[in-house]
């Protein structure tokens, strides 16, 4: 009896996606097809170190295709989500329409700015490979502008940088941008003489690393402290008006570069009943991870996995799960295994998750590590942290280059990334106009 080959769409290549995928990789009842607006799979908890130039984007990417080399039933589609229509089972993109027996949502999230539209249009956030390439010629081309610069004023709107949001983002990238000024800085721009670079971290909440334990709070606040980071908490940021930021508590800070990793909300997925969408724009799914739509004949054959879902079913967290990678890795893994019960008529498994604590680099040697049953810091947890980090990477070439140049550009103090690749025509023509006369 020939078997009937089930077609699996998958929407969206990151941590949740991939992980489904490769439970049914090379499993002759299933067709894949993995579509994703990028042609690349990249490693999201490694991205604040492209934007400050300390490692190349090459790797902590990986191209689907080549990633999919060996998986003889898997498809790769490139094209963004445009909607989803349940009633023909099928998935419209800007590239074309395809065909799903099981849909598998996975996009994950971006950038909330909480509808301030002066911060959505200047600030730079950091959720893609494009937003830290961005950012990394940003911030060299504020340096050269401020060797040019005569004016005081002009100068420490160059020198001063903020970033919004204290959660492990916020707490790394002022961490390391710290580094850098104090290593690099003097040798890069030895014409700068009264080098006064200030970095400050803002958060409206009460405490930084929010999720973590007060133990890892407090030494991240100590580290960054000592680093030089001006800390200000209990403080939203309010608006981004003519090179200046505005806080809660009516201050402003001179700066052109507002660096925004304050939060996140779900990717809209047109085509939904309103009734399956959640906090957060989050797709509320029961404890399989398939839509929960009560009084609606929604098929039963949409997933949702990852940042992008809200499951309350799971006893130790009734108001959703953290919108973290374990998250996603779990629900895809099991996702894959329930799919193959499926398809053997097995009873399928609900998820519950493994929560194995969560990490955060603070700066060179130093993290924090929060597991289960105890918390750890320093040398030790940024050893574990890398390694950690390390696993997931896809890509044996991808380990080894990133292990040898994480290991000589944290030993030399000074990584060679620092090329400003991006600029567009508009900061090119800013640039002249500033040159002295």
């Amino acid at each position: 009896m020939e078997t009937k080959t089930e077609r699996v769409v998958i929407v969206g290549g990151g941590f949740a996606g991939l992980n489904v995928l490769k439970k049914l990789a090379n499993n002759p009842h299933f067709e894949v097809i993995l579509v994703d607006k990028n042609n690349y799979h990249f490693f999201p908890p490694l991205i604040y170190q492209v934007s400050t130039a300390f490692i190349e984007n090459s790797n902590i990417s990986y191209p689907f295709r080549r990633m999919f080399q060996s998986m003889n039933n898997v498809r790769f589609h490139m094209g963004s989500l445009v909607k989803v229509d349940p009633a023909e089972n099928t998935v419209e993109t800007t590239t074309g329409t395809l065909r799903y027996d099981y849909l598998v949502l996975a996009l994950g999230t971006e950038t909330n700015f909480f509808g301030m539209e002066n911060v959505k249009q200047h600030a730079l956030p950091m959720k893609t490979i494009k937003d830290a390439l961005k950012l990394r010629d940003h911030l060299l081309l504020m340096m050269e502008k401020a060797v040019r610069t005569k004016n005081k004023f002009e100068r420490n709107k160059y020198f001063n940088i903020v970033i919004s949001g204290g959660g492990p983002t916020g707490v790394e990238i002022a961490g390391m941008l710290a580094e850098m000024v104090h290593k690099i800085g003097a040798k890069d721009y030895p014409e700068i003489t009264d080098r006064n670079l200030k970095i400050y971290l803002i958060d409206a909440a009460p405490t930084l690393l929010g999720p973590m334990s007060t133990k890892s709070q407090q030494e991240a606040a100590k580290v960054l402290t000592k680093l030089g980071v001006i800390i200000k908490l209990d403080t939203p940021v309010k608006d981004y008006v003519n090179g200046k930021v505005i806080l809660g508590n009516g201050e402003t800070i001179a700066t052109s570069a507002l660096i925004w990793t304050s939060g996140v909300v779900a990717c809209e997925v047109p085509g939904l009943p309103p009734s399956v969408i959640g906090r957060g724009r989050r797709i509320i799914v029961n404890e399989f991870n398939q839509i929960a739509a009560p009084n609606s004949s929604l098929p039963d054959n949409i997933y949702v996995i990852g940042d992008i879902a809200l499951q309350t079913s799971d006893k130790n967290f009734p108001n959703g799960h953290p919108q973290l990678a374990q998250v996603a890795i779990q629900q895809g893994d099991l996702l894959g295994a329930n799919l193959k019960r499926m398809s053997k008529e097995e009873f399928l498994e609900p998820f519950s998750y493994n929560d194995k604590g969560s990490m955060a680099i603070i700066s060179k040697y130093k993290a924090v590590v929060d597991l289960p049953k105890g918390h750890f810091k320093g040398f030790f947890a940024w050893l574990v942290w890398l390694f950690i980090h390390l696993i997931p990477i896809a890509g044996f070439r991808n380990k080894f280059t990133l292990t040898f140049n994480w290991f000589w550009a944290f030993v030399t103090n000074d990584p060679t990334l620092r090329l400003i690749i991006g600029s567009g025509k508009k900061e090119e023509e800013d640039t002249k106009s500033e040159l002295p006369k």
